[in-house]
């Protein structure tokens, strides 16, 4: 699939963006039986931009759709995922470049680890321990909010 959004950015300081109109993904998280938090990532294609990192199904933004909208379409792109039983909790822009491009990290809950469907851009999908998301080697814009969404994922779940 091609969208309007697909495309490289390269902001004033020279970094490198995929996405015309900026980027989402999804955190989609769940309980296990034991109460721990589980987190779906994806392990990307060693192919792609940061192959063989870990991070959260996400992609590039189509002029007419929101952050919530496109990572509702690349979870269920890279994951198989129906976004039906997904109930979205909050969004974050969690990188903002200096010419304004943002990714934006929607975190999501669903009430099962459904099974998912990797395409081309996924060497694996898995849900995770969210205490053991730091041992993997994640992908360097995941890897810099993690320590934000851990936090804002550990609230949420006090307020739940």
């Amino acid at each position: 699939m091609r969208g309007d959004g697909d495309g490289w950015v390269i902001d004033a300081d020279g970094s490198r963006y995929w996405g015309v109109h900026g980027a989402a993904g999804l955190l989609l998280r769940t309980l296990r039986p034991d109460g721990h938090t589980l987190i779906l990532l994806q392990h990307r294609a060693a192919w792609s931009h940061q192959g063989g990192t870990w991070g959260i199904p996400g992609g590039a933004r189509d002029s007419h759709e929101g952050a919530v909208d496109t990572a509702l379409r690349e979870a269920h792109e890279e994951a198989g995922l129906d976004p039906a039983p997904v109930h979205v909790t909050a969004a974050l822009i969690t990188h903002r470049a200096v010419g304004g491009w943002t990714y934006t990290t929607v975190i999501a809950d669903i009430d099962n680890p459904v099974a998912t469907v990797a395409n081309g851009e996924s060497a694996e999908l898995r849900w995770v321990d969210a205490s053991d998301v730091d041992a993997l080697p994640l992908h360097p814009g995941f890897g810099a909010a993690w320590p934000e969404l851990r936090d804002r994922i550990a609230a949420l779940d006090l307020l739940n």
